[in-house]
């Protein structure tokens, strides 16, 4: 594991087509590697729109198998510029079964795993349910050249559970490639009392668990059916104590950089040492949908 990781976040919109998302996503990773970076992670579902905002039959058609045209293409580009890359798809697994994967791409462009998204949200402009199977791979971490990732995707970053687990699991950053945005019928104070519960969201993480934390969203307008989403961007990096490293705009497009210091890791879990002081002896009830 490399004590000082340089990491890259490429925040983007969507470009109208596969081929121009990926030839943008070659470029960013190019600038990242300039840049010094060894770790890029992209948004929720880079390939294209957010398609979930309606429940359209012709949109399975936007899947595509792991390994496929999409896994290769990135290969290559991981390959080409050094770096591990987070990307994500929506994945055919066998006809009538499709799943929101998150692929992870070793520096030498081989497949180090892949995460098939566990809670999938079901909420107007997010219908996710129409489409993506549950994840069936559980909170198991990916190895690569530098460290064990612990990736999930979006709607996973709303519960504490996933990210513990993962952590358990050795876990030594956690990543999340997301697409969340605002109604844009909501009025400034909502928006940003969403946008900034998403941030503590993750954070607590970072804190709860001791390990940093890395979030890419999807910026841009996106029509739907009804008002759209205006995805909100602000994608970040934070460390073990929930400090922003680094941090994106709202509404543009960008690749951001940030320096984690992976010993810090470490050193904040021996004075906050929360896994030690885990009462597991007393958690059975987490395993009940509520109390009643």
């Amino acid at each position: 594991m490399t004590e000082k990781l340089i990491v890259a976040l490429a925040q983007d919109r969507d470009r109208g087509s596969v081929d121009a998302n990926l030839e943008r996503i070659e470029s960013y990773l190019g600038e990242a590697a300039d840049a010094g970076a060894k770790l890029v992670l992209l948004q929720e579902l880079h390939n294209g729109p957010y398609f979930c905002q309606t429940q359209d039959v012709g949109h399975f058609d936007r899947a595509e198998s792991i390994p496929g045209p999409s896994t290769e293409r990135i290969a290559a580009a991981a390959r080409r510029n050094g770096v591990v890359v987070v990307a994500s798809l929506f994945e055919r697994r066998a006809a009538g079964l499709y799943h929101n994967t998150a692929v992870v791409f070793d520096s030498d462009g081989s497949i180090a795993g892949r995460y098939r998204k566990m809670h999938i949200p079901d909420d107007p402009g997010f219908m996710e349910k129409f489409y993506f199977t549950p994840g069936d791979l559980g909170f198991e971490p990916i190895d690569t050249s530098v460290g064990r990732l612990g990736v999930l995707v979006c709607w996973d970053q709303w519960y504490p559970e996933a990210a513990r687990l993962m952590a358990l699991a050795g876990a030594e950053l956690l990543l999340y490639p997301t697409a969340i945005g605002w109604d844009p019928n909501d009025d400034k104070a909502e928006k940003m009392r969403q946008q900034t519960a998403w941030r503590i969201s993750q954070r607590g993480h970072a804190v709860a668990n001791g390990i940093p934390v890395l979030s890419c969203n999807r910026t841009g307008f996106e029509a739907g059916p009804g008002a759209g989403i205006q995805f909100w961007g602000a994608s970040f990096v934070a460390g073990p104590q929930g400090e922003i490293l680094a941090q994106a705009s709202d509404d543009k497009d960008e690749l951001l950089i940030a320096q984690v210091d992976m010993a810090r890791s470490e050193a904040v879990r021996r004075i906050w040492p929360f896994l030690r002081d885990r009462r597991i002896d007393a958690y059975g009830d987490l395993t009940k949908r509520y109390r009643d």
